[in-house]
């Protein structure tokens, strides 16, 4: 049986980490390890705030909507801004980085990348969709079925 849940929450400082408890709990409910209730927070809070940061919406909102499934746990993070082209953002180059001092910018898509195990982008009308996937690992499964 899959569970949804949807909360949507205002685009004001600190809000993401916020929203970052609730997908901690929804981690832990779901018999995710420390290690990855953790990923899932992080990559939260990334897709938030490039909500923030780069959407330009009119009604400063994030939706969120978690879909809880036996074996995974869905994440969507929606605005309802301007949009982008995922083909025109440049990959984070590093050493470019360091050698020029420049902030580190530019890294939350390559992060969620990392930390989930599936990314999809979505454009809507208007705004965007990350849409980000974490598997409940074998392991955790049968403990969760005999613990």
């Amino acid at each position: 049986m899959v569970k949804d849940i949807y909360v949507t929450v205002p685009m004001i400082d600190d809000m993401e980490l916020a929203v970052s408890k609730t997908a901690e709990t929804l981690a832990v409910m779901s018999r995710f390890s420390p290690d990855q209730v953790d990923e899932i927070r992080h990559a939260v809070i990334e897709a938030c705030i490039n909500a923030i940061e780069h959407s330009h919406s009119l009604d400063r909102k994030i939706y969120l909507q978690f879909r809880l499934f036996s074996d995974r746990l869905e994440i969507r993070v929606r605005d309802r801004g301007k949009g982008f082209d995922i083909r025109r953002v440049e990959t984070p180059d590093l050493k470019k980085k360091l050698r020029t001092g420049s902030r580190k910018r530019g890294w939350g898509l390559m992060l969620i990348s990392n930390l989930m195990d599936d990314v999809r982008i979505e454009q809507e009308d208007p705004g965007t969709s990350v849409i980000m996937v974490k598997q409940v690992t074998p392991e955790r499964i049968r403990e969760g079925a005999h613990g």
